[in-house]
């Protein structure tokens, strides 16, 4: 069906702490004068991607997912939901404070299919900015005391970070992206969140936003360990490719490409997310040009393909 690349356009989501970067840094036609989130590749029904070329054009990728498993290398009786989530998001003031089930509670609890490991790579950064990741908290009812007694500035870990950091959070991991920051983020297609703490904020109608205490205090993971990652550089042609993180969920990779590369597809499907310069990617005997804030899947009906240009990629793959 397809022997090209398949491309994908954004769904934006209008968030409390969002602004205007995803239209500044991304050239983005956003909706919502407090744009957080676009949700770049996606089959999430919260927010479908609609494939923008091809025989599929005008459909999203939850359909073709559902109806064209040829191109996943979906096995025809796998009824599973798509497994992986890309998107932007736009931090220009603080997230709240949350924490994400794993799969097991995810589908007791929530009877939702998956639960929500992710990772970020930092695009921009404002001098200053953190993140919260991670607690200080030693035991379970340690835990449950400081948050019951709102003691967020003993609890909570902050981490100064910059352009070009990335960080791994697994299920069960306090965390926030603070003020000043845009990142991509890898995750599993999931849309579970339970928020532990949001600064008393109020929202447009002046109500506070809820809070889940009670589940965040079962599926927080106590103590909180930063999660070793064993990343590895290849040189390969033009293109110098770092692993991020390799782990049960996903691979993903930051991609460095000065010049050109011929590549093999040697997974079921392959994510792709422009994040700097322009470049161009032939599959068979057609050309496509791409640039920064292009989104798209090399399917399992290809078999090889050739990237040329001055660019940076994230990838990512099951």
């Amino acid at each position: 069906m397809y022997t090209e690349p398949i491309f994908l356009l954004p769904y934006f989501q209008e968030r409390i702490w969002g602004g205007q970067k995803l239209h500044d840094e991304f050239q983005y036609t956003i909706p919502y004068e407090k744009t957080g989130e676009a949700w770049v590749i996606s089959a999430h029904p919260n927010g479908p991607s609609k494939i923008s070329n091809g025989p599929l054009e005008g459909k999203t990728l939850k359909d073709a997912w559902e109806n064209n498993g040829e191109l996943f290398n979906k096995e025809a009786d796998n009824t599973e939901a798509f497994p992986l989530l890309v998107k932007i998001l736009d931090a220009n003031d603080d997230l709240s404070v949350q924490v994400h089930p794993d799969d097991t509670y995810a589908r007791e609890v929530e009877d939702e299919p998956y639960g929500k490991t992710e990772c970020w790579y930092v695009l921009s950064a404002e001098p200053g900015a953190e993140i919260i990741f991670g607690h200080h908290a030693t035991t379970r009812e340690e835990l449950t005391k400081m948050i019951d007694e709102g003691n967020w500035d003993q609890f909570l870990r902050r981490v100064p970070v910059s352009a070009g950091d990335f960080v791994y959070v697994p299920s069960g991991t306090i965390h926030a992206i603070g003020k000043g920051i845009v990142i991509l983020e890898t995750q599993q297609s999931s849309d579970i969140t339970y928020r532990v703490y949001d600064y008393d904020r109020k929202d447009k109608d002046g109500n506070g936003r809820q809070l889940h205490l009670e589940p965040s205090k079962e599926v927080t993971s106590v103590p909180h360990e930063t999660p070793t990652l064993s990343q590895e550089t290849t040189v390969e042609e033009g293109l110098t490719s770092r692993r991020l993180v390799q782990e049960k969920y996903f691979t993903v990779y930051h991609w460095e490409l000065e010049g050109s590369v011929t590549k093999r597809l040697d997974v079921d499907f392959l994510q792709v997310s422009v994040i700097e310069g322009e470049a161009e990617i032939n599959v068979g005997n057609k050309a496509f040009s791409i640039k920064k804030g292009d989104h798209f899947i090399l399917p399992a009906t290809i078999t090889g393909y050739k990237v040329e240009g001055n660019a940076s990629f994230i990838v990512s793959h099951t």
